[in-house]
């Protein structure tokens, strides 16, 4: 936070579409080069199928919207804001195909990033703005897409898993066995650093990772080694620098972020302990929704006190007065 104000509006604002076009970037690279060089399992139809759905979804709910609310269409205006509008869609399908492995049934991956992309729409939380009337507060998606879409596909489809963690180095020689992490790690540094600004969260989450695997060696009985062993795994890292700090879906506050990162890793951790395989995927989905019940729990509160004529009570910011920018990200 900066004198009251979310840093996650700089996000929204400036540099949204800069991270964007980055992220985008760096997964289609990476696809392209797993499939060709690293030894991806899928088929090479998969990203494609997951494109198809995810950008028809995007239009098809962006069309019936602006019909709704007679306005037009935020994809119109030229091929750049074409483009630029299909951004989120595309880092959210090729998330979905190179993640999920569903052998030759295309039309699971189809589906894993429908309901990503719905997940937006459908799922929301309404932000209380002082001055005006509940009707017209704005509201945002809580969950996370791409691992809300793996996370409804693996609990209806128990045949369907997640892609194996060796074949994103299957067929990498040594040096990119140890050059590939790397490279992800330092563009994922940059990225979270220059524009998420979501560094606090990811020192979170990796060290209450290992506390947890330290916890339970020390009182479940789990191997320590195997408790810390998928930090070293490539999956691993891509969630930790391009899935668990989406910043449309995480707290923008240090304070936030750190509890948040905490909070992954410590469901996380139970899930081991209840033997629930696919944990990372689900400690995220349930870490998520709570926000979004408490950010709806805060909206209740807010719309509750405003009707008694009483001030808004800021929380998860300063008490300085706020503006109505600042308002709008107010769980930052």
């Amino acid at each position: 936070m900066k004198d009251g104000v979310a840093l996650s509006d700089n996000w929204n604002q400036r540099k949204r579409l800069a991270g964007l076009w980055r992220f985008a970037t760096a997964i289609s690279v990476l696809n392209v080069f797993g499939h060709t060089v690293l030894g991806f399992e899928q088929a090479w139809a998969h990203p494609f199928v997951a494109l198809a759905a995810a950008y028809g979804m995007e239009l098809g709910i962006e069309g019936v919207d602006s019909i709704a609310k007679r306005r037009r269409p935020r994809f119109l205006g030229g091929p750049r804001q074409f483009v630029e509008f299909l951004l989120s869609a595309h880092i959210t399908g090729l998330a979905v195909s190179m993640l999920l492995y569903a052998g030759e049934r295309y039309w699971v991956i189809a589906l894993a990033a429908a309901v990503a992309i719905a997940s937006k729409a459908l799922l929301r939380a309404p932000i209380a703005i002082p001055g005006l009337s509940r009707e017209r507060w704005p509201s945002r998606h809580f969950l996370n897409p791409s691992n809300f879409g793996i996370a409804v596909t693996l609990l209806l489809f128990p045949s369907v898993g997640i892609a194996p963690p060796y074949h994103f180095t299957e067929n990498a020689g040594t040096v990119f066995h140890w050059l590939l992490p790397i490279l992800i790690i330092v563009s994922g540094s940059f990225l979270n650093t220059k524009f998420t600004e979501r560094v606090p969260l990811i020192v979170a989450w990796l060290g209450g990772f290992a506390f947890q695997a330290v916890l339970r060696a020390l009182f479940f009985g789990t191997p320590l080694l195997a408790g810390l062993m998928p930090m070293t795994g490539l999956a691993f890292v891509l969630f930790s620098f391009y899935m668990v700090t989406d910043p449309a879906t995480t707290p923008s506050s240090k304070q936030g972020q750190i509890l948040f990162g905490s909070s992954v890793a410590l469901v996380y951790g139970l899930l081991m302990l209840l033997h629930i395989v696919f944990g990372l995927f689900f400690a995220l989905a349930i870490v998520t929704a709570a926000r979004g019940a408490w950010l709806y729990w805060q909206a209740w509160t807010a719309g509750w006190e405003s009707a008694a004529g009483k001030q808004l009570r800021p929380i998860f910011t300063s008490t300085k007065p706020q503006s109505v920018v600042a308002a709008k990200e107010r769980m930052g």
